[in-house]
């Protein structure tokens, strides 16, 4: 499939290895020193394209988590040209590391993987010079994201802007009960810069 130009840079402004040095030097009360890889995969190729993406502590790089799978689609409308829908691997355990050890995703099939139906943000884009874009991923109104982990459902707010050097998450824990952030970019984004680009 051909992909647009718009996805295919979205796609390779997202792959890379990231870290918010700069933010955790300076407000180390709020923000940890965390260390981000979205790394491509060959999942999907029929009509997207896919990262696989996995996070740590810098104090402890051996011990990453947050393994997810995002889906990177065009969208249905002018208000929304891009979509990305998050998938959760079945067994995480399997590809804890993955993000510097590729190796552990030679494996990965689609038949890994659980769809997460409300965990999908629309992308509009803004053009800044010629083939230069910032994108900006919001969920669709109404919509909430919640899975599984250990027996517990647990509900996330997601949410991002990214540049060619830059991404800035504004991904949140929710309590269900309160529908307060619990943890994450609760006084604004964990702001990244690449330090390293992955091919796609």
């Amino acid at each position: 499939m051909t992909f647009s130009p718009q996805l295919l840079a979205l796609a390779h402004y997202l792959a890379g290895e990231f870290d918010n040095r700069e933010q955790a030097i300076a407000e180390p009360a709020w923000y940890v020193h965390l260390r981000l890889w979205q790394r491509p995969v060959p999942l999907f190729q029929e009509d997207s394209l896919t990262l696989f993406a996995e996070q740590a502590n810098i104090v402890n790089l051996d011990r990453p988590y947050r393994q997810r799978i995002m889906r990177l689609l065009q969208g249905n409308g002018p208000d929304a040209p891009l979509k990305v829908q998050y998938y959760m691997p079945k067994n995480p355990s399997t590809l804890v590391g993955a993000g510097r050890n590729t190796a552990l995703l030679n494996t990965l099939t689609p038949d890994n993987l659980e769809l997460l139906p409300g965990c999908v943000l629309n992308v509009t884009q803004q053009l800044l010079a010629v083939n230069h874009y910032k994108f900006e991923a919001t969920p669709p109104p109404d919509t909430r994201c919640c899975f599984s982990v250990d027996g517990n459902i647990v509900q996330v707010c997601l949410g991002f802007e990214v540049t060619q050097d830059k991404f800035f998450s504004y991904d949140k824990g929710i309590d269900s009960t309160t529908g307060k952030a619990t943890w994450g970019a609760i006084l604004g984004p964990y702001c990244y810069t690449k330090r390293e680009q992955f091919c796609l």
